[in-house]
């Protein structure tokens, strides 16, 4: 952080050396005006680095709110798989792997979406996988059928792991807090600069600069607000395991 305060202070100290360089050339004008050659480049720079800020600040979020909400339905996807592998597991041992997916789901679509919303997964989830695992691995497989079962349950548990781990990474992604300062500092500065140039703008002038003004924070509240996966206006929801939960329900009900 520090390094970006230094770069920041050198460029003012080049603008402060250059201007005094320039005063003490011949041919040099003064540029005090509001629409003078400093302040038309100045905005046009400011604009353009307010829009790339915005423009990032934005599609960043955007991309990981699809890709997480795609991960759920790829976990969802492997915990039903898992479910119809265990079917073909001895009586006992299926319906404890059964009951143990089905105590998963509800776990995740409930308390740990919650937990989701401040950037953790809950420490449990981590604990009944481990456990679906180790009463898997320790099915006693008398057939080759049910040895053929238990790698596919153990495979489909694999997917849910690494699916787990994904959604636990994108519930810690945020876009970095210095894009975020960025667009919100520029957009303050380009809302004010027609002032710090020096104009004062009075009547129907008033009008597009207010409108202009509610946009611009309209705008930066939506890079914050969305700036999270599963809280805000692109928050992923747990649509994905409630209708799995369903699903399940259903089956074990053999409906």
């Amino acid at each position: 952080m520090i390094v970006y305060f230094v770069a920041a202070a050198c460029a003012v100290g080049v603008v402060i050396v250059a201007s005094r360089l320039v005063r003490r050339a011949s041919g040099s004008a003064e540029d005090a005006a509001p629409d003078g050659p400093t302040s038309s480049h100045t905005g046009a720079m400011l604009s353009a680095l307010f829009l790339l800020a915005f423009a990032i600040a934005i599609v960043v979020p955007w991309t990981t709110s699809d890709s997480a909400r795609s991960n759920t339905y790829t976990e969802s996807q492997a915990i039903a798989e898992a479910y119809w592998a265990a079917q073909r597991l001895p009586p006992a041992d299926a319906r404890r792997v059964q009951d143990g997916l089905i105590a998963y789901v509800e776990l995740v679509r409930g308390p740990e979406w919650r937990l989701m919303k401040n950037g953790r997964l809950s420490a449990r989830g981590w604990a009944d996988l481990d456990g679906l695992r180790r009463e898997v691995i320790a099915v006693q497989a008398g057939t080759d059928e049910a040895k053929d079962a238990r790698s596919a349950v153990l495979d489909h548990l694999g997917e849910v792991s690494a699916a787990r781990r994904q959604r636990a990474m994108d519930a810690r992604t945020t876009p970095p807090a210095g894009l975020l300062g960025v667009t919100l500092v520029t957009g303050v500065v380009v809302l004010l600069l027609p002032f710090l140039a020096g104009a004062r703008p009075r009547g129907m002038a008033l009008v597009p600069l207010s409108l202009m003004a509610a946009l611009l924070a309209a705008g930066a509240y939506l890079t914050v607000d969305i700036s999270h996966v599963f809280t805000g206006a692109l928050a992923v929801g747990p649509e994905a395991f409630t209708g799995l939960h369903a699903d399940l329900q259903r089956i074990a009900g053999g409906g």
